[in-house]
């Protein structure tokens, strides 16, 4: 690129993972409203959660081979712009089945454009030959920090869920617009479309699903383990996942000058004690402080596990780029699509504390991988 063209590529990157983190995070503090509306259960809500990961999947699987053959632009587009036509449809749908089809519908427009924003970002970073990919996932905390401030927010203020959705949504189709002129057009990635993936990219593709497993979860359930514990009012629920995001933004914003010094590793292997003590002062809080210190440590040490392992795939050299980070998105997807459900599962039997508990488990292994993962990459 140009480095004009460079420089528009840059922003309209980082307004596209600035439009997924608002839409999905959007839709965090309405959890607890839709469990309400609809009454159902755990179990039940997180069957409905589980919509949202299958279309993510399913968008996924297809955009890896749609980007190899149109490049990552027209995918961008349309997946933000799903995001915003399908927010609204989340509050006002009146049945379980009208919630599932919505946030099968929101899944894969999600997935979409995860996916193709990745691509384009390795892109970015392989043209410059610096560390990239911690800023463009800060904008999408960024993004998330707004959805569930800005739904909160209007919460609080009485304003209702179809106004919150609504602003949001008008916010998404702004950026995502203007983002569109200055992203490359490019003509899909060279090779095939579709191989078989490496041993080291499944690897890095488990860590990835653990790691999207367990950020989905506080999306999905921080709300609801507040409020149910009693530590935050219904209307403040998203106040957790709002804490959760900033830190993981903060953390981000440094990201890639803490890599350029120290390296993937030694910056995975570092976030595990703050993930560990986060988790433990979450599901012991007895106080709303206590547990919102506990977010701003788990978001500060889970922040840059998902821009090291996009890295890792994009820079591999065993498969094409693309490839390998459809293969991860998806995977990171799977999570998704497991997480909600499994979460539910052991909340309805156990208790929302346990199941967060094995959250911090499975993040401390994650980032105690990094010696494993970093082995024999090329």
């Amino acid at each position: 690129m140009l480095s004009a063209n460079w420089s528009a590529g840059l922003l309209g990157t980082r307004l596209a993972f600035f439009v997924a983190g608002v839409g999905l995070a959007a839709w965090a503090p309405l959890v607890p409203l839709a469990k309400e509306r609809l009454a159902v259960d755990d179990r039940m809500l997180g069957l409905l959660l589980l919509c949202l990961g299958t279309g993510s999947v399913i968008a996924m699987l297809l955009t890896s081979v749609l980007n190899a053959r149109y490049g990552s632009k027209p995918i961008i587009l349309a997946g933000g712009l799903g995001l915003a036509i399908m927010l609204p449809c989340l509050v006002i749908a009146d049945t379980p089945v009208r919630l599932g089809a919505a946030l099968f519908a929101f899944g894969v427009s999600l997935g979409s454009i995860d996916v193709a924003m990745n691509i384009h970002a390795i892109e970015l970073e392989r043209d410059t030959g610096c560390p990239l990919m911690s800023g463009f996932h800060a904008q999408y905390s960024i993004g998330e920090f707004t959805g569930s401030a800005a739904v909160t927010a209007f919460l609080s203020l009485q304003l209702g869920p179809v106004f919150s959705t609504l602003v949001c949504s008008a916010l998404m189709t702004i950026a995502i617009v203007s983002a569109w002129p200055g992203l490359a057009a490019g003509s899909g990635q060279q090779g095939p479309s579709f191989v078989l993936p490496h041993r080291n990219v499944l690897l890095i593709a488990v860590l990835a699903a653990i790691t999207f497993l367990v950020e989905g979860a506080m999306l999905d359930w921080s709300a609801l383990l507040l409020v149910e514990r009693e530590l935050l009012a219904e209307a403040h629920g998203g106040i957790g996942c709002m804490v959760f995001s900033i830190a993981m933004a903060a953390g981000r914003l440094s990201g890639d000058a803490v890599v350029a010094r120290i390296g993937d590793r030694a910056t995975l292997i570092l976030g595990t004690l703050p993930i560990v003590t986060g988790f433990l002062a979450v599901v012991a809080a007895p106080v709303a402080l206590i547990a919102m210190a506990g977010f701003l440590l788990i978001g500060l040490g889970i922040s840059n596990v998902v821009p090291v392992l996009c890295r890792r795939a994009g820079n591999q050299k065993m498969m094409p780029a693309g490839v390998a980070i459809a293969v991860i998105t998806t995977a990171g997807y799977a999570g998704i699509l497991v997480g909600p459900a499994g979460i539910g599962f052991v909340a309805h039997m156990f208790g929302l504390r346990l199941a967060f508990g094995m959250l911090g488990a499975l993040m401390s292994i994650v980032t105690l991988s990094a010696r494993m993962m970093m082995t024999d990459h090329r």
